[in-house]
């Protein structure tokens, strides 16, 4: 599997108004960001539909953004529907990262569903 292979997912709901509002800017900062790194996988993630892939990660703010590098979780949390945010998270945990960087713990369930999602997607 290629090392250099980043996910980031949007985990959210059909239901879900916000998630309804968050498309769009999901939609216009991972294209910019696909367009300039190779390697960048991006995912909309409906939980429901995904029980499987989900395992025992329950998400209980919408919309929640996972981002995972090769060495594991870089970021896991909600973000509100604002371009300038997800931007700013997103550059931080895909861009100039250095070698040793440092990531915080996550639960067991989120760095579970970051390898399934890995395994998933094979790339290239």
């Amino acid at each position: 599997m290629n090392d250099q292979v980043i996910h980031i997912a949007c985990l959210c709901a059909a239901w879900c108004r916000l998630c309804d509002q968050h498309a769009p800017v999901w939609e216009q900062v991972t294209s910019e960001l696909l367009a300039q790194h190779v390697g960048l996988h991006r995912h909309w993630i409906d939980i429901e539909d995904e029980a499987e892939l989900m395992g025992d990660f329950e998400v209980e703010t919408f919309p929640t953004v996972v981002v995972v590098g090769p060495e594991g979780v870089r970021f896991a949390g909600p973000l509100t529907p604002q371009p300038d945010t997800l931007r700013r998270v997103l550059r931080a945990t895909i861009e100039d990262v250095p070698g040793d960087a440092g990531w915080p713990a996550v639960a067991p369930e989120i760095e579970a569903f970051a390898q399934r999602m890995r395994e998933r997607v094979k790339p290239a």
